[in-house]
């Protein structure tokens, strides 16, 4: 729930797109903003230049759902992407179930679904990767190796989020491994080559390009640090630098 007025989050995105100035040629920069703001920050955005996602959705496209927001709404908004399964959705008691059925409902529509995983801790039997296998393995059910160029995970460790605590670039690298496998297993190399594996957790620009040059993940779910333009754009710049020069 930030920015909390309609004009910060006009100003936050505005010192955003001037300091990215263009739309960087191996990075696509997306934001998430508040439901009732997505529309007016998306009329400041006619080049896309930065995609618009939402943070959350219902499954059911139309109905009595008072205060649900569905996939058709956010798509005739400009929405491009949605988040699913955030570890903040999850510890408010949004069930494997329920993001089964939000992933269902965003591929289906031909929307990109940000699914996010994560354990609440660690510990010495590595039983953490489990937790993320059961995860991915219900949010993907039903999913076809087809859809996943519309699928990116997002490796969020819950007791990094908001801590200040980060898991090491090893550590990433690790899971990116272990997701890649999982996805290997449950489609096929080929497809499972297309996602896009993300760290999120207490990413700064002083942690990103180690995050990227050890932990090999395809990019990052920024929480606060993306409140900050400058510093939100600084991770973006090292991110394409990243990118560039691993380019092929």
């Amino acid at each position: 729930m930030n920015p909390s007025t309609l004009d910060r989050a006009k100003k936050l995105y505005i010192d955003i797109r001037t300091r990215l100035k263009h739309r960087p040629d191996h990075v696509i920069t997306v934001i998430a903003p508040p439901f009732p703001f997505i529309s007016e920050i998306e009329r400041l955005s006619p080049s896309r230049r930065i995609e618009i996602a939402a943070q959350d959705v219902f499954f059911e496209s139309i109905g009595a759902h008072t205060g649900e927001v569905s996939v058709p709404m956010l798509k005739s908004v400009g929405v491009s992407m949605v988040i699913v399964g955030h570890s903040e959705r999850r510890a408010r008691g949004e069930s494997d179930e329920e993001i089964y059925r939000d992933v269902q409902a965003v591929l289906n529509a031909k929307v990109t679904a940000i699914i996010c995983v994560g354990e609440q801790e660690r510990d010495d039997q590595g039983n953490f990767y489990s937790v993320v296998e059961a995860q991915l393995r219900a949010a993907l059910r039903d999913v076809e190796a087809n859809e996943l160029k519309r699928v990116i995970i997002a490796y969020e460790p819950v007791w990094a989020i908001g801590t200040g605590a980060t898991a090491t670039p090893e550590d990433a690298h690790e899971m990116k491994l272990f997701i890649h496998k999982f996805l290997c297993g449950r489609f096929d190399r080929k497809a499972a080559a297309g996602v896009r594996i993300l760290y999120g957790g207490s990413v700064k620009k002083k942690n990103a390009t180690q995050l990227l040059e050890v932990g090999h993940v395809d990019g990052f779910l920024i929480g606060g640090a993306s409140l900050k333009a400058v510093e939100f754009v600084d991770i973006i710049h090292q991110a394409e630098q990243y990118a560039t020069s691993h380019a092929s």
